[in-house]
């Protein structure tokens, strides 16, 4: 039993108020990056540099296209750093409006959701940031090659054939377009990362039971791949990366499921 029903106008006043104290977190955590952003941009960029180095292309370089390209950069990514700076508080608000439709015993799982929240949305990202980066930029930069269309190159250093016409194929990497990949698969991760907390609290609640879930998995496996395809960018390796991640969360979720699960059905007996 709930403490108090709430109408729909209190619903939506209660939503305006959480929206509100959210955005603002967003916004003082942005400005505080920004302050930082060179720095924060350079981090960002340390598994390209080291992948630019291990191919050895020399010097690494980003480019930027205009002269206005490193402030909007730097914009978005105080945004992107303020959403994940700020991220206690957008759980905490996003829980908080949800506790009025639990009951009393449940409310008492507010703080330890919005806490594991923040703690899986981070996770993601590093994830991706110490696990993904590396693996995908070395492989995408492994493309960069000398005497590309040379068929010595093609057939192999032990033939000796002059035939065709060689060039070099070189990154030319702009600053606005590389953030623009990292912050999409940093969000994309921290989201993914959410899915077992998500189907533990649809659990707790009763909507959804590990049997249901079990069933659902070959299912979830085609989804998880079109996720990642529409999340990441048209290529398999990374689309890869990120489907296996998700179905491996999905099946850790059928065993928390499970839990919930045998404790309900252990009190309803």
């Amino acid at each position: 039993m709930t403490d108090k029903v709430m109408t729909f106008t209190e619903h939506i006043e209660e939503l305006r108020g959480r929206l509100r104290a959210a955005l603002i977190a967003i916004v003082v955590a942005s400005l505080v990056c920004y302050a930082f952003s060179e720095l924060v941009f350079a981090v960002l960029a340390q598994p390209l540099i080291d992948a630019w180095r291990q191919a050895g292309l020399g010097k690494p370089q980003l480019h930027f296209a205009s002269p206005i390209e490193p402030f909007f950069t730097y914009i978005k990514l105080a945004m992107v750093a303020g959403i994940f700076l700020a991220s206690p508080v957008v759980f905490y608000q996003l829980w908080a409006f949800v506790s009025p439709g639990l009951t009393r015993a449940e409310k008492k799982y507010v703080l330890p959701f919005a806490f594991f929240s923040t703690i899986c949305f981070i996770g993601g990202a590093c994830f991706g940031y110490f696990v993904v980066f590396p693996f995908g930029f070395q492989f995408f930069l492994g493309f960069a090659q000398e005497n590309v269309g040379s068929m010595q190159h093609i057939l192999g250093h032990t033939v000796s054939v002059s035939v065709g016409h060689p060039f070099q194929l070189t990154a030319t990497l702009m600053m606005g377009d590389y953030f623009g990949l990292v912050w999409r698969l940093l969000l994309a991760f921290g989201l993914i990362f959410e899915l077992p907390l998500l189907i533990c609290f649809l659990a707790m609640v009763g909507l959804v039971t590990h049997r249901t879930l079990w069933k659902w998995n070959p299912y979830f496996i085609v989804l998880a791949f079109l996720v990642s395809a529409f999340l990441t960018p048209p290529d398999v390796v990374t689309q890869v990366l990120m489907a296996g991640p998700l179905i491996v969360l999905y099946n850790l979720s059928i065993l928390v499921a499970w839990f919930f699960s045998r404790k309900a059905e252990s009190s309803a007996t």
